[in-house]
């Protein structure tokens, strides 16, 4: 009998995945095992029948409490959290919402992402940008309980037998950081472990991709903080960071520990300084199914707003190639931005990547990045001025010199400097262009931003357009106008791109995959919303954006026959599909938070169990998908 349930199944499974009704789940734990276990733990949602089945008859309270019931509950105790913190400083309120929340992602992860994907807005600042570098910076003292994986310098040579203790059996998304550049905070060591955690919760919450699959890592290779050496508390490795051929015997242990259990699991990179993310993004890439996104996930993202810019300006996108844009920032997000962008206008307009290199200027810590610096960072070459080629700018220039000698259209910064645009700077972007100058304050945490948007408007004016990396609020400019604040935030890109990549197949992510997502991300603002200042959409819609990018990755995979499908749906059924059928193909498969039947495996050998044991097995075969 249970084979025609089955196949009755497999008959409606686009029902299925539309409408997340939960199949089965064969689970291995009985009693309080259960309980502890955050992946399977319904706390007082477990109906009577899985109470018996379970071995958890009075283990908890009689009364059987539902899904919507536990969330409106928890909601309410946020609520309270809110009225009674008002008044405090926003670090102590942050961080106590960090703590509630992360007290509900320890016991009970469904609800837990319930409560994160129906209030994506209001929750994304805590358990992401920017609160997760307030949590790194203290994550030694906040520690409670294990999340993720440690891979240390200490484990050289065992990383292969290390990986088999993860108890998931199938790994989709790894998301790994050395913790040698968090956010704009420098080195804080094993303490950036919480950024691949944020990371992955905006994996679960934007593209589905389902919380068991899922594996947070921190590859720790000493620090060079001392502070945090000396600290008594911190949880790390106590030595300097490991450096040249030994960081990367370390880092290629571990990834070929990671591919040969999971061979089709993608990595993300995070947070790596900037010398290491282009050296490991150059030795991995086409290796493994890797990309970091420092370098190209914040690429695609400014590049995204970098056009809409000149939508905003009311001129064609072919016009991109001839904006005049100064970045601020030479680490490894400015220098992704720029090479996209280089890459992007010698595309467009048919010339040489050093010939589209001119409209493009670099400013570091020491100013105007030009030939005749003494000492420069290899990967910054190819953007430093030929001082022969400046009228009135030399090497070291300020960023008032330039902008006001350049006249930008764009101001573009990723320093990790906070107050760096000042108002002298912001005044003389004011001067820059007739019509809507882009002032982009794109580093993380808010502490980090290099002016904030009431900042911007006051000092530029109220005729330019603004984003920022982290949230802020848009700002009343009277007489009933408003200058819109645009979060020109990762989240925007690489759910898409991983779920895109999971999805077709693929086993390497190439730039003509991460050039469909950043162009999918630029055409999903209408004319209307650019023309009112607004680059990117709202945070509300991120599983929508997330499905739209996601397909694109797709359709470029298959365009490049790149793609070789996933499950039952091969290259040719992608390749077949139109553009609107791929997209409800990637959100069909998203995974959406809701309490599925648990069936322990000895119960299903049972008398009563055994004719429907295949069928519950098949059906978690399938159930248990993206």
């Amino acid at each position: 009998m249970w084979q025609w349930k089955l196949a009755r199944f497999a008959a409606s499974r686009s029902r299925w995945f539309s409408t997340a009704i939960p199949g089965p789940c064969m689970v291995h734990k009985r009693g309080t095992d259960i309980l502890q276990d955050p992946w399977f733990n319904k706390d007082t949602g477990f109906p009577l029948s899985e109470r018996d089945r379970l071995g958890l008859r009075g283990l908890l309270p009689p009364r059987v409490i539902s899904f919507e019931h536990q969330y409106d509950r928890f909601m309410n105790s946020y609520r309270s959290l809110e009225k009674n913190t008002q008044g405090q400083p926003d670090r102590f309120v942050s961080l106590t919402k960090w703590r509630i929340l992360n007290r509900l992602h320890d016991r009970n992860e469904t609800l837990y992402y319930r409560v994160l994907i129906d209030n994506i807005k209001e929750i994304a600042p805590i358990i992401y940008t920017p609160t997760v570098g307030l949590v790194c910076q203290n994550y030694s003292g906040l520690y409670r309980r294990p999340r993720g994986m440690y891979f240390s310098a200490k484990d050289k040579g065992e990383m292969m037998s290390m990986i088999y203790n993860w108890p998931s059996p199938q790994v989709d998304m790894i998301v790994l950081t050395d913790g040698s550049r968090v956010l704009g905070l420098g080195d804080l060591g094993v303490q950036g472990i919480g950024i691949p955690i944020g990371k992955l919760d905006m994996y679960v919450a934007a593209a589905g991709i389902n919380p068991r699959r899922i594996l947070p890592v921190m590859l720790d290779v000493g620090t060079n903080n001392q502070s945090l050496l000396e600290n008594r508390l911190y949880l790390g490795v106590r030595q300097p960071r490991l450096e040249g051929e030994e960081y990367l015997s370390i880092m290629d242990e571990f990834m070929e520990a990671v591919h040969a259990r999971w061979p089709k699991a993608i990595v993300q990179f995070e947070d790596f300084q900037m010398k290491w993310a282009f050296e490991t993004l150059k030795r991995y890439r086409n290796r493994f199914c890797m990309f970091n996104d420092d370098v190209q996930g914040a690429a695609g993202v400014a590049f995204a707003g970098l056009l809409g810019a000149v939508r905003a300006q009311g001129r064609p996108l072919s016009d991109f190639v001839k904006q005049k844009i100064v970045v601020v920032g030479a680490g490894s997000a400015g220098l992704g931005v720029l090479t996209k962008a280089v890459r992007a206008v010698s595309k467009m307009s048919g010339c040489s990547e050093t010939a589209a290199k001119s409209q493009f200027f670099l400013i570091d810590k020491n100013g105007l990045v030009t030939t005749e610096r003494s000492y420069l960072d290899p990967a910054a070459v190819p953007f430093a001025k030929n001082p022969r080629d400046l009228e009135g700018l030399t090497e070291g220039a300020s960023i008032t010199e330039v902008v006001k000698k350049v006249k930008p259209h764009v101001l573009l910064g990723l320093s990790g400097v906070g107050g760096v645009f000042n108002e002298e700077v912001l005044k003389a972007m004011r001067e820059s262009v007739s019509t809507k100058p882009a002032i982009f304050a794109m580093s993380n945490p808010t502490a980090n931003a290099e002016c904030t948007a009431t900042e911007a408007f006051s000092h530029a004016g109220e005729n330019i357009v603004f984003a920022s990396g982290s949230p802020f609020e848009n700002v009343d400019l009277g007489n009933g106008k408003v200058g819109h604040v645009n979060q020109a935030n990762n989240m925007y890109m690489f759910p898409g791109i991983g779920l895109g990549t999971l999805l077709s197949g693929a086993r390497h992510i190439t730039d003509g995959m991460l050039q469909a997502a950043a162009e999918c991300l630029t055409s999903y603002m209408t004319d209307e919303d650019i023309q009112e200042g607004i680059l990117y959409p709202s945070i509300d819609c991120i599983r929508d954006v997330t499905a739209q990018v996601g397909a694109a990755v797709v359709r470029a995979a298959v365009a490049e026959e790149h793609a070789e499908g996933r499950g039952d749906v091969g290259f040719k059924e992608l390749a077949h599909m139109s553009k609107e059928d791929t997209v409800k193909y990637v959100r069909g498969n998203m995974w959406y938070p809701e309490y599925c039947p648990l069936v322990h495996e000895k119960s299903a050998n049972s008398e009563e169990g055994k004719e429907m044991s295949p069928f519950v097995a098949a059906v978690n075969s399938l159930c248990n998908g993206i």
